[in-house]
């Protein structure tokens, strides 16, 4: 087994290769591979070489970085609440996130991306926070089955505080709209430089509790059992995973599907040890994301799909195959 995993990992970071020099090349005006490595390894100025420096290598990057944060949150959050179909909004994390988006646009003025990355991640924490809050009170403690139940009423709150603020303030609907359905478009530079020591934080976060994660796939009695301090498992995890939900929301927007096939996917690979499904995810997830966002750029050219309608479309087809492979845990 270890053998095979290793190769599946090789396997994995040659298709993430690949994905990143599909999305540098490929789009409305395609660009040979020759010339992106021009471009890149040797500082040319030609027109191509400015669209892959100035467009399209930050695009690549914040969809490499949006990809691995989704699916790395997705593979915690399933973990930490034993459901199979949990993903970053089974805990109203996405949606506490949109809230903040919409908060900025409506009232704060706000109308950048780099801008709308701070109200994104205080709403996410304010939103994990609150559902924490709720699921720890009253007998028993955060168990999975009340962290899924807060999870819902705290996103089924926030969907009405979002519509209820762009019903009111229709200037607002336009611009939300284009960030809600999730898209690499338009990402800058600057956008990669503000989100990443939170990615890092995150990644550090969550691979600290991969022994626990394993632990507590065998219930909370059983990993109490082995040693370890369930809860600290799910409040380390689970902050790591609101911070890295608040990167990829508050970076491309609400992108469906990553965070929920993705982990499935890994552990089809590479079995249940999270010590190998994290990487694995962190390495799929961003293939998945940019093969999306590369496909979307030219199926209509000039304009775009979102990535974030494209991720469904190509995701979903991969879990239907899993359920029907029994590959997903009962």
């Amino acid at each position: 087994m270890p053998v095979r995993r290793v190769v599946a990992m090789v396997a994995a970071v040659v298709a993430l290769l690949l994905a990143v020099l599909f999305s540098l090349a490929v789009g409305a005006r395609a660009i040979a591979p020759s010339a992106v490595c021009d471009a890149l390894l040797n500082g040319g100025h030609s027109d191509a070489a400015e669209v892959v420096r100035g467009l399209r290598v930050p695009r690549t990057v914040v969809g490499v970085m949006v990809g691995a944060a989704l699916a790395l949150a997705g593979t915690v959050l399933q973990g930490i609440t034993r459901n199979p179909i949990a993903d970053p909004g089974i805990l109203g994390i996405s949606q506490g996130a949109s809230v903040g988006v919409v908060l900025a646009i409506a009232f704060a003025g706000v109308h950048t991306l780099t801008g709308y990355v701070w109200f994104a991640f205080a709403g996410a924490g304010i939103a994990s926070v609150a559902v924490y809050a709720i699921a720890s009170s009253g007998r028993g403690g955060a168990t999975p089955v009340k962290l899924a139940l807060g999870g819902a009423a705290i996103n089924a709150l926030l969907v009405s505080v979002t519509t209820g603020v762009l019903t009111t303030r229709a200037s607002a609907l336009d611009e939300f709209r284009f960030w809600q359905v999730g898209s690499l478009s338009g990402r800058d530079a600057d956008l990669v430089g503000q989100v990443w020591p939170f990615l890092l934080v995150g990644v550090v976060l969550v691979l600290s509790v991969a022994r626990g994660l394993d632990a507590l796939a065998l219930g909370a009695d059983v990993a109490k059992g082995l040693g370890q301090r369930v809860a600290t498992v799910r409040i380390v995890g689970g902050l790591g995973a609101t911070v890295l939900t608040g990167v990829g929301v508050a970076a491309a927007g609400p992108v469906a599907f990553v965070g929920l096939a993705v982990p499935h996917i890994a552990r089809a690979i590479v079995g249940s040890d999270h010590r190998w499904v994290l990487p694995m995810a962190a390495l799929i997830g961003p293939v998945m994301l940019l093969v999306s966002d590369t496909i979307g750029r030219v199926i209509f050219p000039p304009s775009e799909i979102p990535a974030g309608v494209m991720t469904a479309l190509i995701g979903v087809p991969f879990l239907i195959a899993l359920v029907r492979r029994k590959a997903v845990p009962a």
